[in-house]
């Protein structure tokens, strides 16, 4: 019993040194390992990047505690990948990997718009991304401009819902909301697979600015203007990502990230999907693991766990601009 005690006292002196910068989160993990048996689990899976580098070390440090203190491995996983996997929590999802791959992966946050092209299960190359705002960065600050709640994504997507439907195709000479408040699709011709959303938010300031303060404060304006921003992001996304899937023969398009919860992204990829020539499998998480969760790193740990990537807690770090291979 005394021996008992003796290692049990070493691990959380051990424990105190993993968490020592985070005093709060030591008092709690102390207390709910104190109370709590190790679980029936095999391994401990979390982000290691990309992200904020000392957002990443809480989650990091949280991992390597539990590892330690219940001798299990961890396994470290891409945040990018995590969203791109969670299409996965259905088995009867996964095809049989000639029906799959290639696939067009667009993950879209509010800290990444990226385009992927995935080989295979842990085959991936980067084949653009956003040169400056991404898309969910851009809705939140176009959404401040107009007055909307954060985070923005969904105030736009709500407040464009309330305003009167385009038709679809939606008019090609305006694209949806009446002329004066037609909004440029940043790149959207270019040649490439790249992003650019800080041109459209200065196009929503400018042609606020110019409105009298009854038009700023009309539900009207602010619904029509919430609906083609909303379109403008929608277009570019849509466009790039079936120029990409074409381009390298693609079999799968496959979506990540909290802006695909939008709708009314949703619903344009199937119309546009339904009138392309070719067959495509379209893959969009459900609404409620669009956004960052535990669940998605969870799915991205244990295709890992299949190759038998794990690592001792001792050898996890974070790597903040992490990228996908």
């Amino acid at each position: 019993m005394l021996i008992s005690k003796q290692i049990q006292n070493s691990k959380f002196k051990t424990l105190s040194s993993i968490l020592e910068r985070e005093s709060e989160l030591l008092k709690q993990s102390s207390s709910f390992l104190e109370k709590y048996q190790k679980p029936k689990i095999d391994a401990i899976a979390v982000t290691i990047g990309p992200g904020l580098e000392p957002c990443l070390w809480v989650g990091v440090n949280f991992a390597r505690a539990l590892g330690y203190f219940w001798s299990l491995p961890i396994i470290p996983v891409n945040h990018i990948e995590a969203h791109i996997l969670v299409n996965f929590i259905n088995r009867e999802r996964v095809l049989n990997n000639k029906q799959l791959f290639p696939a067009i992966c667009l993950v879209v946050s509010g800290g990444h718009t990226q385009l992927i092209l995935m080989k295979n299960f842990g085959k991936y190359k980067i084949l653009g991304e956003t040169r400056d705002d991404a898309a969910g960065e851009c809705l939140d600050k176009t959404a401040r401009i107009l007055g909307l709640s954060y985070p923005g994504g969904p105030a736009i997507a709500a407040c464009a819902a309330k305003a009167t439907k385009y038709t679809t195709p939606p008019p090609p000479q305006a694209w949806g909301g009446p002329a004066s408040q037609s909004l440029p699709r940043p790149m959207i011709n270019s040649k490439d697979y790249d992003f650019s959303f800080s041109g459209l938010k200065t196009a929503v300031l400018y042609e606020f600015r110019k409105q009298p303060q009854k038009v700023r404060n009309s539900e009207k304006y602010i619904r029509e203007m919430a609906q083609e921003i909303q379109r403008a992001v929608i277009d570019v996304l849509i466009k790039k990502t079936l120029a990409a899937a074409k381009n390298y023969k693609a079999k799968t398009i496959i979506l990540g990230g909290g802006v695909t919860a939008n709708e009314e992204l949703r619903e344009q990829f199937n119309y546009k999907l339904s009138t392309i020539n070719y067959k495509l499998n379209f893959l969009v998480p459900p609404q409620d693991f669009c956004t960052d969760n535990a669940l998605m790193t969870a799915i991205a740990g244990y295709y890992h766990r299949l190759k038998k990537e794990t690592k001792d807690w001792i050898n996890i770090k974070v790597d903040a601009n992490l990228g996908l291979k």
